[in-house]
């Protein structure tokens, strides 16, 4: 356990609990520079049976951030991060302030997250990965996460964080599907409140891999850009306000399947509200349209 101590000023990464059991991190300050590269707050990789609480970040890379190895190297361990809690933390600036990845490569699942509150980090829940990574990233629910003036993405996966290059400096891409394809599924995330931001949710798949089956539902995101849905399959947005400044269009869609929108509230001088560009079975069910106060559902 570590509970009621300040850390600050690493070389890196600050606090890095590995391949442990039964952790509990309570009442913990971590400090870094905004502009510490790879300045990380807390790595917890290849754990089990964690808690983190009632702690406050404000450092210069990824705040909260779940690995469980890099690339083979990982997936040879075989240990996922796995059965843990992390709720009523405070982060100030970082690159997330929950975060997935990228050496994700052991996999990820049962990671419940609650009570949060993100002010300026660059992004608010951020899961990445890249080809070559492998590792599922599954089960994962988030409920009550307050965001304010987030300098990028609210709500973000992404399959293309890193380039793989070959030792003759030539860059390799293997897309075909296999043990180095990462996979996300099966998240659901609930009463996320987004109070400035580039873009509320964006999503971006691998053709061989889409991001799969995430609910994202009774969520205001105040933004510049709605949503972003790119190689995507099973995205359901259930009861989402948007309040955002781009309004041709307020979603986009490329290249998905099995969307479903339910719902959605936007304000009244929206010009386009969903533009889908591939893809099939796209439903948009019962539009609601606001003035501009919130909606009650």
């Amino acid at each position: 356990m570590l509970e009621g101590v300040t850390f600050q000023n690493s070389g890196a990464w600050n606090l890095h609990p590995l391949m442990s059991e039964d952790l509990i991190i309570r009442n913990v300050t971590v400090k870094n520079p905004e502009y510490s590269h790879n300045g990380d707050g807390l790595d917890i990789e290849s754990c089990k049976n964690f808690i983190v609480e009632d702690c406050v970040f404000d450092v210069g890379d990824d705040a909260i951030c779940i690995k469980s190895g890099k690339d083979e190297e990982g997936r040879k361990r075989g240990m996922p991060t796995q059965n843990g809690i992390i709720r009523n933390n405070l982060v100030y600036k970082g690159h997330g302030g929950v975060v997935v990845g990228s050496e994700m490569s052991g996999g990820t699942k049962n990671i419940f997250i609650e009570n949060c509150l993100f002010i300026g980090t660059d992004k608010g829940l951020r899961f990445k990965s890249a080809r070559g990574r492998g590792g599922v990233v599954e089960k994962i629910y988030a409920r009550n996460v307050q965001m304010r003036n987030i300098d990028q993405e609210a709500v973000f996966f992404d399959m293309h964080y890193a380039v793989t290059f070959a030792t003759d400096g030539v860059r390799k891409i293997d897309t075909t599907f296999g043990e180095g394809t990462p996979v996300f599924r099966d998240m659901e995330f609930e009463n996320i409140v987004c109070d400035g931001a580039k873009k509320g949710i964006f999503v971006r798949g691998l053709p061989e891999a889409a991001i799969q089956n995430i609910r994202i539902k009774n969520t205001t995101l105040i933004t510049d850009i709605g949503a972003e849905l790119i190689l995507a399959d099973g995205i359901v947005l259930d009861h989402v306000k948007f309040e955002s400044k781009q309004k041709d269009p307020v979603v986009l869609v490329h290249n998905s399947k099995n969307i479903e929108i339910n719902k959605p509230v936007y304000p009244t001088d929206t010009k386009l509200f969903l533009k889908v560009s591939g893809g099939n079975n796209i439903k948009v069910d019962q539009t609601l349209v606001n003035t501009g106060e919130v909606a009650k559902w």
